[in-house]
């Protein structure tokens, strides 16, 4: 075995697949074949130009990249530090946000500053709090993507707060995390789609989430709102304050009885209409702690 392969890969956590598998390649001698009767070539990754180097650190999430793959060497190193590899930011598998703790938020904050303002997209899953929302939105004013998957330390007043300073913001994905959205008197005009979804079955009748969307977000294409307590006057209202929506998954929303008149607008005017008893197996298991999702990205 090649003692500066087993050397590097030493380095690196166990469940790291991804970034043992880039380290490995990283360091190790590649024999290339070439025709005729020429003796094979040698290459070496480490020293191959910035865009192989991206390509590679593209299929790693942010903590592979800050824990691992920016020890590989020099070369790496001075990719993961230009900004432009800080356009999106995911940290969001189980396994590393576990080991972390605490320090899964530190990280984030890195990762923001990296980006110089850059950021376009972030996803988190299970840390967050108001207070980290905030650092990201003070310095991401171009982001058009925030996911947030059971951040139980980020209230609706800190979402709000965030979200509000975000004007180019398009996607906006909340599950299991905040209960509503409290956005009363606020305007998100390049919003285009929305994901609110709540695993709590045993909410009372509740149209301000509804209400909010349909005076505030005129622009939306997509609307998931999994497990809400909108009713039918709700609904009602987000067809008529949302005239460009064209999806809308209604799942495990039992407040709403899509009868008469209602069914009707929803068929004329939706493309792609989710029921509120049809199936779950295509996204979260918003029941349990395990999500579907996570599994299916294991794959």
């Amino acid at each position: 075995m090649n003692p500066e392969t087993t050397h590097a890969t030493s380095l690196l956590p166990f469940s790291s697949v991804a970034v043992a598998v880039a380290v490995a390649v990283a360091v190790a001698v590649v024999i290339v074949s070439t025709s005729g009767d020429e003796r094979p070539k040698i290459w070496k990754l480490g020293g191959s130009t910035p865009e192989i180097i991206s390509s590679i650190l593209v299929r790693l999430d942010t903590i592979e990249i800050l824990e691992n793959a920016q020890r590989v060497c020099r070369s790496w190193r001075g990719v993961c530090k230009e900004a432009s590899m800080w356009r999106k930011i995911e940290m969001c598998k189980l396994v590393n946000l576990r080991r972390l703790g605490y320090g899964a938020e530190i990280m984030c904050r890195h990762a923001v500053d990296r980006s110089q303002g850059g950021l376009l997209e972030i996803d988190i899953w299970h840390f967050g709090t108001d207070e980290l929302l905030s650092y990201i939105a003070d310095r991401s004013s171009n982001l058009r993507s925030l996911k947030l998957v059971m951040c139980n330390g980020i209230t609706n007043k800190g979402l709000v707060e965030a979200v509000v300073k975000l004007p180019l913001l398009e996607y906006l994905e909340v599950s299991d995390s905040v209960s509503s959205l409290e956005v009363a008197g606020q305007s998100f005009p390049n919003l285009k789609t929305l994901k609110l979804n709540d695993s709590c079955e045993n909410r009372f009748e509740d149209d301000d989430d509804a209400m909010a969307i349909a005076e505030s977000m005129p622009e939306l294409r997509y609307l998931q709102l999994r497990g809400n307590a909108l009713t039918d006057k709700g609904l009602n209202a987000i067809l008529d304050g949302c005239l460009h929506l064209k999806r809308l998954d209604l799942r495990r929303c039992f407040d709403v009885h899509l009868d008469g008149d209602l069914k009707k607008r929803c068929y004329e005017r939706i493309e792609d209409l989710r029921h509120p008893d049809d199936d779950l197996a295509d996204c979260y298991d918003l029941s349990g702690h395990l999500f579907y999702y996570l599994e299916k990205k294991k794959k």
